[in-house]
């Protein structure tokens, strides 16, 4: 069976000025994978209000009760998120950690650690906040019924913490997967929802949006973990977030997106 796109082309989660190129970005990403069943998330185009310190808190709880039901109406497992800004994550990973409990290992390929609270956040940008509330600590209208443990998450590729961000991994103890370690997501256990924000991506390969940059992952370390995770493990579901083609001059992670979408649908159809 075909694997199930469901594009969210949400950008209030982002802090940045240019933020809404992030809905041409999912739009254009959801384009990518082939062969697959579309669906789109009815979310709000505008701009919403700031409050109990994070920004557009009002339009992103609009936005979150979309994604739920147009993911709700696609399979239970093997579904491909195309973001958006990391914000678009809320309900796709909730509705994995509901089907597959305590078994769930989510696996957060990202330059950033997205483990802030409204409190900590330098920006009240909710994208630096969406892990953390995943975890159970965040907004009380964004957080999930049913809040991920500590010991489920592993960050791969991280190269930026706040000072908060990295109080909270050494308390909790949450895995980190280095780039130079990228063969150790072969030890994970499945199933697995595989979580890719695009600026996780090495600087030289491209820049996919306003926070790429620095030392990430080569393209070609990117595309193996995720086939790795598909032949080794089992892949539940999976996102491919935060698409600037603003900041792409040259496409080239937008072909890393190509192959990145396919990888995904290819492993979450398991099919690897």
């Amino acid at each position: 069976m075909p694997p199930a796109v469901l594009c969210v082309p949400q950008w209030q989660g982002s802090g940045r000025s240019d933020a809404r190129r992030l809905a041409e970005g999912a739009r254009k990403t959801a384009s990518l994978a082939p062969r697959a069943r579309r669906a789109d998330a009815l979310v709000s185009d505008e701009a919403g209000e700031e409050r109990d310190g994070v920004a557009h808190l009002d339009v992103l709880v609009g936005n979150l009760a979309a994604i739920r039901a147009a993911h709700a109406a696609l399979p239970a497992d093997g579904v491909l998120v195309a973001g958006g800004d990391c914000g678009v994550e809320l309900a796709p990973v909730a509705a994995a950690r509901e089907r597959h409990g305590d078994a769930l290992t989510v696996l957060w390929l990202d330059a950033h650690g997205d483990l802030n609270t409204p409190a900590s956040s330098p920006s009240g940008a909710f994208h630096g906040m969406v892990l953390r509330a995943l975890l159970g600590d965040g907004p009380a209208e964004l957080v999930p019924r049913d809040p991920l443990r500590a010991a489920q998450v592993v960050l791969a590729g991280l190269r930026s913490l706040d000072p908060a961000e990295r109080a909270f991994v050494e308390s909790e103890g949450i895995r980190r997967v280095a780039p130079a370690e990228i063969g150790r997501i072969a030890e994970l256990p499945a199933p697995l929802y595989v979580h890719v924000d695009l600026d996780v991506l090495d600087g030289s390969e491209g820049r996919a949006n306003g926070y790429s940059g620095g030392r990430g992952l080569s393209r070609a370390a990117l595309l193996d973990a995720i086939r790795m995770a598909g032949r080794r493990c089992r892949v539940a579901a999976g996102a491919i977030t935060a698409y600037d083609p603003g900041y792409d001059l040259d496409g080239a992670v937008a072909q890393t997106a190509i192959e990145a979408a396919i990888a995904l649908s290819t492993a979450a159809t398991g099919s690897a």
